[in-house]
């Protein structure tokens, strides 16, 4: 610990503090609170897939409709060439199915473990941007494109026996097959890219990072998850999100500027409690060592 000598010649001790103002991770108790909040609310809109597959077909012949009048259709082209070359075929569904969660997972927790200043917000644009998703999937349920093999599209995941083909695995027969807009992939796929891009500043490769989505595109609507209005849905989404989580944190910082974020554990005690109560103990300690005697 550092001393300096004040006007009498008495020395006083000063305090290192700053590991009380460096910002801190959000509890872990909190993620996992946002995480089962967010799987309840999107089983709850799951649970009425079944009755509502009748209104998502038809809303996706709806929109296939709509694209062939604006000759907006890149889907059916992109799924009938990845089909004819199944050497990419099984790639591409093999990222469908797994680059979705492991790099947005993978984000989270470099987010949350070394950048916390950074994760907040980002995370809190992350749950809106699933929060508005499910709103959708409940408003407007739509079928993908390979739910309309009559318009020519094939089920690549499918046929290629990917990891989370609809008919071969567990996990990927629990997920709404109706919610195809907006598309989260891409919404996902966008958010990452920005997060990435918040906390590598200064670097002048960082728009290649947006080459992600770009990728994320094109392979979902290979594979015919997806039409290119759910595509524009998911960016739509996510640029929302982040524009409603910054307003609300910046709500928060005007009308509730003491906020630190919610407490680890109980009783709550607050920090500027504790770095004051620091102060009084170890400075009165050192104080009284560090005197000269009379």
């Amino acid at each position: 610990m550092a001393v300096s000598t004040d006007s009498l010649g008495v020395l006083n001790p000063i305090l290192d503090t700053e590991w009380m103002e460096a910002p801190r991770r959000s509890p872990v108790w909190v993620e996992l609170l946002a995480i089962g909040w967010l799987l309840w609310l999107y089983d709850e809109v799951n649970n009425f897939s079944a009755i509502r597959q009748p209104a998502a077909l038809a809303h996706a012949r709806s929109i296939l409709r709509l694209e062939n009048l604006l000759h907006l259709n890149p889907e059916l082209s992109l799924n009938a060439w990845a089909a004819l070359h199944r050497g990419l075929a099984l790639p591409m569904s093999d990222f469908y199915d797994i680059a979705h969660f492991v790099i947005t997972f993978a984000v989270v927790g470099l987010l949350w473990w070394r950048f916390p200043e950074q994760y907040r917000p980002m995370r809190n644009s992350l749950v809106l941007i699933n929060v508005v998703g499910f709103a959708v999937f409940w408003a407007y349920p739509l079928a993908p494109p390979r739910m309309l093999p009559a318009a020519g599209f094939v089920d690549l995941v499918a046929v290629t026996h990917a990891f989370g083909s609809w008919r071969t695995s567990a996990v990927a027969s629990q997920a709404n097959e109706l919610a195809a807009m907006p598309s989260l992939h891409l919404a996902w796929a966008c958010w990452t890219s920005l997060a990435v891009w918040r906390i590598l500043p200064g670097r002048r490769w960082r728009p290649l990072l947006f080459l992600y989505p770009l990728m994320v595109a094109i392979v979902v609507m290979a594979t015919a998850n997806h039409f290119l209005l759910d595509v524009v849905g998911g960016v739509a989404t996510m640029i929302a999100s982040v524009l409603i989580a910054q307003w609300l944190s910046a709500a928060r910082a005007k009308w509730w500027p003491t906020w630190t974020g919610p407490p680890y554990l109980l009783p709550l005690r607050s920090r500027t409690w504790i770095r004051d109560r620091y102060h009084a103990r170890c400075g009165g300690r050192v104080r009284r060592r560090l005197t000269p005697s009379p």
